[in-house]
């Protein structure tokens, strides 16, 4: 087991690479879905709508299976994606709409005196959104998205049912190589584990942070 856990861990930059990067334009897309359902611009809000509600409502590989098996069947540009595009396309569609739906709970949890303030010197409903609105926001979502991050990083195990070796991948290549299937998977578990442990206690560091900060 020893010797099966610098191999396997060695793959764990790929695997946080994966998910920060997804985590990173999930994250920006997440806001801009937000604010088009929260403001209910004209056109967007039912595409929008439409758009969270497929991602959030079919499973994560199936969503992985389709931009690499399927839509370089019908799209030519994506006939030459790899399983690393695919695998952090998926990752971040997926969870942008989850995370959407959290930003949007934030910012109409914001009082509305914040709002009437905003208009009342003159700001857009756009401006008042970004210089406002969205840095509260954000402020009050933190803790839940940091928890999707974590469940970002756990996902990307489903990376190499599209070939990619990442800390799952070599895992199984390691076990197939070896027959030692209890040992590899052990190890991968344990190594998500403590990556997930780390991440729970700074988020429950930042909760009550937050708490002691709105408590003021």
């Amino acid at each position: 087991m020893a010797g099966l856990l610098p191999v396997i861990l060695s793959y764990a930059p790929l695997t946080l690479g994966m998910a920060s990067l997804a985590m990173a334009i999930a994250l920006a897309l997440a806001a801009m879905l937000a604010v088009v359902r929260v403001l209910k611009v004209p056109g967007l809000d039912r595409i929008v709508a439409v758009f969270i509600s497929f991602f959030r409502g079919t499973p994560l590989l199936v969503q992985l299976f389709l931009f690499y098996y399927g839509l370089p069947q019908v799209i030519a540009a994506f006939r030459s994606i790899d399983g690393v595009t695919a695998a952090v396309a998926g990752l971040t569609l997926h969870f942008a709409a989850y995370m959407a739906e959290s930003i949007r709970a934030a910012i109409l949890g914001i009082d509305r005196s914040q709002w009437e303030a905003g208009q009342s010197i003159g700001m857009t409903q756009l401006q008042l959104m970004c210089r406002i609105i969205l840095p509260q926001a954000a402020r009050v979502a933190a803790p839940t998205l940091l928890n999707y991050y974590i469940d970002i990083i756990k996902s990307t195990s489903l990376a190499f049912t599209l070939g990619v070796t990442e800390m799952m991948g070599a895992a199984q290549k390691e076990a197939a190589g070896s027959f030692r299937y209890f040992e590899a998977f052990l190890v991968v578990a344990c190594i998500y584990w403590a990556i997930v442990e780390a991440l729970s206690f700074v988020q429950r560091r930042m909760e009550t942070r937050l708490g002691r900060a709105f408590a003021r």
